[in-house]
């Protein structure tokens, strides 16, 4: 049944009280999507006295329901086919009018913390902005602080209700949480809505979907996809099921769910084993660039802090650079020359985020191995993000993981035109970092020093600028 049309069903009920429509029954009208509900309010001697109706209409206030108290005699000259009709038409014109007008979708961002105000700012602020690089309108959000998280309904089933309330008022066609769902999480929350229901990984991976270009980005984009599928295929086909037992019973007798699985995980193996291919040809073409013997120079950092910018201002190329999370997904290197014909290659990889899931993270290894070669890293921070701090440790905590916390690393405090040059000398001396404004070329020349004296030891102690050129490598 589409959005636009109701269920078919009315409610007629009577209250004990005196009270007509409450916000229970606007609530059921909502949830149910149901024709009408009716509330008959009788005398004191049991006769029925006037109905009062409500039925959802998208330009009324309260929860876009309209409340109506008729009199028998008006009640039974409605010819209620029609009416229900024109209800129908009224909502579907809403829907065509009042979404997506500009092709994007809109959604209610939930955020679910169990930890203080001050993090729940920044996650708000950062699933919005994943939100946004899905090309998605965000239209409204809801907080909700939790000591424990619900293991079925993750915000509480009351509190889902008021989500569902909210999305309706908003004209929104999905809900995003900032959380993982787990399987059952996702689809108890899917039925109950009724709504698209994306977590914070799925939208990662649209975004990822979005960035891929080369052919190894987009495989590994397809193998992150398949690994979040598998636990999440529902059994909602075991209907067609042809259960058998004995000889036979793994062919045809497989439920359509154990097809689905079964093909996923074949899929899956596939691309590992393409990717693996794949990665045998980058590992020679390192070991030639190795032979060659041009040091490299990573740039490390958090998503959005600026690394392709500096690889642009750096080496004056014209990588795609773009405001928004993830704009650089596939590597990009390009060629750095110093005085006395001293050259380094130039990486920028993809940004790191907090709580990257870990099949996430292992879908991108192979892009994060170019890191491995690499002489020196350039940890790009933004130091105007006001948690920059904690994307300092995010980034630190996964170079850990992944093993590479043992390469030389340089602190690199971009942005600096954007802060007051008090704080930027305090915390260029707290972290021994070096501030720059990658969009200010002029600032880059203390840079470029301290990345000459760590790769070429051996290299004059004065500021010297580089040959700048826009080499492929």
């Amino acid at each position: 049944m589409g959005k636009g049309n109701l269920k078919g069903v009315r409610f007629i009920h009577t209250h004990l009280g005196e009270e007509g429509i409450d916000r229970e029954d606007l609530t059921d009208l909502r949830m149910l999507r149901l024709d009408l509900v009716g509330v008959l309010k009788a005398d004191a001697q049991g006769n029925p006295r006037f109905l009062e109706i409500a039925y959802l209409d998208p330009e009324t206030e309260p929860f876009g329901c309209r409340v109506e108290r008729l009199s028998l005699q008006e009640w039974g000259a409605i010819h209620f086919g029609e009416w229900i009709n024109e209800r129908i038409v009224a909502l579907q014109k809403a829907l065509k009018t009042g979404r997506r007008v500009d092709g994007k979708t809109r959604a209610i961002v939930v955020v679910v913390s169990t930890e203080g105000r001050w993090e729940i700012d920044g996650l708000l602020e950062e699933i919005v902005e994943l939100a946004r690089a899905c090309d998605v309108e965000v239209v409204g959000h809801v907080i909700q602080k939790l000591r424990k998280i619900h293991p079925a309904y993750l915000i509480g089933k009351g509190k889902l209700k008021e989500l569902v309330m909210t999305s309706m008022e908003k004209g929104a066609d999905c809900i995003i949480f900032n959380r993982d769902l787990a399987p059952a999480q996702l689809n108890t929350i899917s039925k109950m809505t009724e709504l698209k229901v994306l977590d914070r990984t799925l939208l990662i991976l649209d975004i990822f979907a979005r960035r891929a270009h080369s052919r190894e980005g987009k495989l590994q984009v397809e193998l992150a996809q398949l690994k979040y599928m598998l636990p999440r295929l529902s059994g909602k086909y075991t209907a067609m099921s042809r259960l058998t037992g004995g000889i036979g019973g793994r062919g045809p007798g497989e439920t359509k769910l154990e097809v689905n699985r079964r093909r996923v995980r074949d899929r899956i193996a596939s691309l590992e084993r393409e990717l693996r291919h794949l990665k045998t040809g980058r590992e020679l073409r390192r070991k030639k660039r190795k032979r060659g013997g041009l040091p490299i120079v990573s740039i490390v950092g958090y998503t959005n802090a600026g690394k392709s910018t500096l690889l642009n201002a750096l080496t004056n190329s014209h990588v795609f650079v773009e405001n928004k999370p993830f704009a650089t997904l596939d590597t990009a290197s390009r060629l750095l020359r110093f005085p006395r014909d001293r050259k380094v290659v130039v990486t920028d990889t993809v940004g790191f985020i907090r709580d990257l899931p870990k099949d996430l993270l292992g879908a991108f290894m192979s892009t994060l191995d170019e890191l491995r070669d690499a002489d020196l890293l350039l940890h790009l921070v933004d130091i105007s993000h006001p948690e920059f701090e904690h994307h300092i440790r995010v980034v630190e905590e996964i170079l850990r993981e992944i093993h590479l916390d043992t390469i030389p690393t340089l602190l690199v405090l971009n942005k600096m035109d954007r802060v007051s040059a008090e704080e930027v000398m305090r915390y260029a001396r707290r972290y021994n970092a070096v501030p720059i404004s990658a969009i200010h070329r002029e600032t880059l020349l203390p840079l470029i020093d301290s990345i000459q004296q760590m790769v070429f030891p051996d290299s004059p102690a004065a500021l010297s600028a580089p040959n700048l050129t826009q080499e492929l490598v």
